[in-house]
């Protein structure tokens, strides 16, 4: 899905919602379908606030909460952090938290994968979702 599309699909979910599409979130809404990394509220409002002036923290917020409702982006609580978002048409991926930088970083493994699986069907279960973060420091050299 190209950046237009991930607007104009977010730009829906907002209208079923019932929520008014005002110049402030349709920016907000470009910056979210833009994001390659995975920011907090404040960042996004910071983004958004250098190309439309005057746009309250507190729309981003209700922006926020209607748009992870609507199932249109994903809220990640990661530990000792503010609350990061990234749009859903992502493929499935888990994280690696750099705890002494803040920088999240994407990956995804079939071994791990296929080893979920496996350790959930000895148990006798299906996997039906799951998250994965690692919580991590880069290695000191010596």
């Amino acid at each position: 899905m190209n950046v237009a599309e991930r607007s104009e699909r977010m730009k829906q979910a907002l209208r079923d919602a019932g929520v008014r599409m005002t110049r402030q979130r349709q920016a907000l809404l470009r910056v979210l379908a833009t994001a390659e990394d995975h920011p907090n509220a404040v960042e996004l409002h910071r983004r958004v606030e250098s190309q439309v002036p005057g746009i309250s923290l507190s729309t981003v917020y209700r922006t926020l909460a209607a748009l992870e409702e609507q199932g249109v982006i994903h809220r990640h609580q990661f530990e000792g952090t503010p609350a990061r978002f990234e749009h859903s048409e992502t493929e499935h991926h888990d994280h690696m938290i750099d705890i002494d930088t803040g920088k999240v970083v994407e990956f995804c493994s079939d071994r791990i994968e296929r080893l979920q699986a496996e350790i959930a069907a000895e148990l006798g279960y299906d996997i039906v979702h799951h998250r994965m973060e690692l919580y991590v420091r880069k290695k000191k050299r010596t």
